[in-house]
C-alpha cells in the first residue's frame, strides 16, 4: 500500500528531503494527524494538494495563513515555504498527495507540459490556493484529488492511469480559473523568499549553537530590523521565536527515535539548562519531555 504517515525531513535550506513515489511515478499517497505532530515550515519541488478530513488546520504558505476546515482542501505550488497545524482542540487529520509536475507534463517538451504545467508553476496567482466545496470548479477539484488519493491507496492494476488522469484534470482547472500573472512580479516577496531559505538554513545548520538576532540576520546581510521584519511577513513570527520552536520539533524527534536521556536531547537541541528546555517543551507541547515520549510511544 501507497499510503503513509508524512515525515517532514529537511535539509539545511527547509526542503523536503523525502522522495515522494519513484522515479517512474513519482506520487505518494500520505495521511497525517496533527494532533500529534505539526507539519514544521517546508517546501519541496513536489506539487502538493490535500483535504482536510477531519477538525480544523491552520495552513501558512508564504506570507498567508488560513484555517482550513474539515472537507476544505489546498494547494501548493513547487518551492512554496509552507506548515501546518491544528488549529482547534480536538483531533485534526488531513491527507495529501505530493507530485512531480512531470506526473501531469511527461518530459518538458511535451505540449501537456509547455500548455499546461509550466504557465501554472510559473503563475504568482497560484503559489498557494484554498479549495472549498463552496465553487463548482473548486468541488470538482476536491473531488479529483479524493478520487486520486483512494486510487494511490488502493493500488489496483491500472491505478495509476485513473490517478493521472484525476491529478491532469486538477492541473486543467487550476490553469484554467487562475487569474492571468501580471507581467510585473512582486520583486519584494521573492527576495524575501529567497532571504527566507538563507537564515532557516543557517539556523538548522547551527541548532545547538547560541543564536541570536544579530547571527541570523548577517547570515543573509540583513540589519537586525530587516530580518525581524522578513520573518513576520514571511512565516508570522520573530527569528528568536521561530528557533525555539525548531528546536523544540527537533527535541520531540530525537525523544521518539533515540533512547538518549532529556539533559542530552536538551543539548543536542541548543538548551543548556535541562529546566528550561521542560518549561519550554511544556509550553509548546502541552507535556513535559518524558511524557511526551511515553505517550507518542504507547
Amino acid at each position: 500500500m501507497a499510503l503513509s504517515p508524512c515525515n517532514t525531513a529537511t535539509d539545511p535550506t527547509g526542503r523536503e528531503l523525502v522522495k515522494h513515489g519513484s522515479v517512474p511515478f513519482p506520487i505518494a499517497c500520505y495521511h497525517d494527524d496533527l494532533t500529534r505532530a505539526e507539519v514544521p515550515w517546508h517546501w519541496h519541488e513536489e506539487w502538493e494538494a490535500a483535504i482536510i478530513t477531519e477538525g480544523s488546520a491552520l495552513v501558512c504558505a508564504g506570507q498567508e495563513k488560513r484555517i482550513i476546515r474539515a472537507g476544505e482542501g489546498f494547494f501548493i505550488n513547487s518551492g512554496v515555504l509552507h506548515g501546518a497545524w491544528n488549529a482547534g482542540s480536538g483531533s485534526c487529520r488531513f491527507h495529501s498527495l505530493v507530485f512531480h509536475p512531470r506526473l501531469v507534463g511527461g518530459s518538458l517538451d511535451s505540449v501537456f507540459y509547455q500548455s499546461y504545467c509550466y504557465p501554472l508553476l510559473e503563475n504568482p496567482a497560484g503559489k498557494w490556493l484554498l479549495l472549498t466545496s463552496q465553487t463548482v470548479w473548486q468541488r470538482e477539484i476536491l473531488d479529483d484529488i479524493e478520487s486520486a488519493w483512494q486510487e494511490v491507496r488502493g493500488e489496483k492494476p491500472g491505478y495509476e492511469f485513473h490517478v493521472r488522469a484525476c491529478l491532469s484534470q486538477v492541473v486543467f482547472s487550476l490553469g484554467r480559473h487562475l487569474p492571468e500573472p501580471r507581467q510585473e512580479t512582486n520583486g519584494k516577496a521573492l527576495r524575501d523568499g529567497e532571504r527566507m531559505k538563507t537564515m532557516l538554513s543557517f539556523i538548522h545548520n547551527h541548532c545547538p549553537e547560541a543564536l541570536t538576532m544579530e547571527s541570523i540576520a548577517a547570515s543573509a546581510a540583513l540589519s537586525e530590523s530587516e530580518c525581524l521584519r522578513c520573518f513576520r511577513n514571511t512565516i508570522g513570527t520573530t527569528p528568536i521565536q521561530y528557533v525555539k520552536q525548531y528546536r523544540i520539533q527537533q527535541a520531540a524527534r530525537l525523544l521518539l527515535s533515540t533512547q538518549d536521556n532529556i539533559s542530552d536531547v536538551a543539548a543536542a537541541c541548543g538548551f543548556q539548562d535541562a529546566s528550561y528546555f521542560t518549561k519550554t517543551f511544556r509550553e509548546l507541547k502541552g507535556r513535559t519531555p518524558s511524557r511526551y515520549r511515553e505517550e507518542s510511544k504507547a
